[in-house]
């Protein structure tokens, strides 16, 4: 019988160090992800409730017409009827975070995937190990490096969230038809011409389908983002499961599922919308 490989030990060993020699890092880190949580909550709590439902409204009537809008408006004065309001804005909040920090890192990893065979080589396992690992996981070392709060459920979700945008901007870019990449080429565009006036452009739709779904990811960590400190409906959700409240939890439930088809048919139209451009 072979002795156990000791590997708790060494991603503890691994932990301790990035925590001692990162903490500088980190508390940047976490300043940054605080504020911007802060900025957008403070904004979406700042503006009138029916304000924004109003405007919400009239940018699901601008994208989706009267059904849509239709929705938007019934669900939105819902969650406000129930008093889940100022917990939704703290969610969004939350998921707005998330998703603009994955987008920031996806994109710019999807463009290099798609410059270099050997770069997608090496990070496609990586992001499958990514997708594959249980969620809870990733809390340990959040939670390790920044405490309880709203940032460790920031950074777990970004965790989570990311790989679509890797992998659908790395798809796209590697769909734009090699003919006109080739007369790009052919008349003398610049690396950088051909990327941002050509297959950026092309890829747009397998991009925003990247967006849409770490948005959704973003969304699904809330309830676990909750288990270390995060604040919003899914503190609500997390509270109902451990007090057994089946009706509170229900209420939350329906909350959350508002806002995730809004987000969800909003991308969906913006990608509608760009690819009849």
């Amino acid at each position: 019988m072979f002795p156990k490989i000791p590997l708790d030990e060494w991603v503890e060993a691994f932990v301790d160090k990035l925590e001692s020699g990162l903490s500088g890092v980190f508390d940047v880190v976490s300043t940054c992800i605080e504020g911007t949580v802060h900025g957008f909550s403070s904004f979406f709590h700042f503006v009138p409730d029916f304000l924004l439902i109003i405007l919400v409204t009239a940018l699901a009537f601008y994208l989706g017409k009267w059904a849509f809008a239709l929705f938007a408006a019934i669900g939105q004065l819902l969650i406000h009827n129930l008093g889940f309001w100022d917990h939704t804005m703290d969610t969004l909040a939350l998921v707005l975070t998330s998703a603009l920090i994955s987008i920031i890192i996806g994109i710019p990893l999807g463009v290099w995937c798609a410059q270099s065979n050997r770069v997608r080589s090496v990070l496609t396992p990586l992001l499958d190990f990514m997708q594959t690992m249980p969620a809870f996981v990733y809390l340990i070392p959040a939670v390790t490096f920044f405490g309880l709060g709203v940032v460790p459920g920031v950074i777990a979700s970004v965790i989570f969230a990311v790989p679509p945008t890797i992998r659908l901007t790395n798809l796209g870019i590697r769909q734009v038809p090699a003919d006109l990449v080739e007369a790009a080429d052919a008349f003398g565009s610049k690396p950088s011409q051909k990327l941002f006036k050509l297959q950026l452009p092309l890829a747009m739709p397998s991009m925003m389908a990247g967006i849409n779904q770490t948005i959704m990811l973003s969304l699904s960590m809330v309830v676990i983002a909750s288990m270390i400190g995060a604040q919003g409906i899914g503190a609500d959700v997390y509270r109902a499961v451990t007090q057994i409240k089946t009706g509170e939890g229900f209420e939350a439930g329906l909350s959350i599922v508002v806002l995730a088809i809004l987000l969800d048919r909003m991308t969906q139209y913006m990608l509608k919308r760009k690819r009849s451009a």
